[in-house]
């Protein structure tokens, strides 16, 4: 007999911590439809070998005002949600859900004009959750589900 696979169960919704960038309460959008992660921000420059950008904008309750600096990282070609494919930086770091850390690679893009500053891609979700979009925000209740 298989042994159940366990996913946790994840709304259209929630809120995560970036630990390693001093980032916590952060809102995200569960988006099953886009295959790579994304986070708000501006001001990206790359000099000398290192990419520095900020996260979020001045209004966001929590902006802050410092430049985050990666010399590792990369370059990847997304395609929007507008059909437009548009050529990002793309980081590493970790991300903070139902009190367990897991690696993430996000891309940065300008999402000034949306409602939330982070996408979770189908990259990250896969293997790891289980979605209902009728339901939001539950990284605090811990549902684990059993898959046969």
């Amino acid at each position: 007999m298989k042994k159940p696979i366990q996913k946790t169960l994840l709304g259209r919704t929630d809120i995560v911590d970036f630990p390693k960038l001093n980032l916590f309460n952060i809102d995200v959008k569960i988006d099953t439809g886009a295959y790579t992660s994304s986070f708000h921000c501006h001001h990206i420059e790359l000099s000398n070998g290192v990419l520095k950008f900020q996260l979020l904008d001045p209004e966001h309750d929590k902006f802050l005002k410092n430049y985050f600096e990666f010399r590792a990282f990369s370059q990847k070609k997304v395609k929007s949600s507008n059909g437009i494919v548009e050529n990002r930086f793309q980081i590493k770091t970790e991300i903070l859900i139902f009190n367990q850390s897991y690696p993430i690679d996000l891309t940065l893009t300008e999402r000034g004009s949306m409602k939330f500053p982070v996408l979770l891609g189908r990259k990250f979700l896969s293997k790891k959750f289980i979605i209902n979009t009728s339901r939001k925000n539950l990284s605090h209740k811990n549902l684990i589900i059993n898959i046969n």
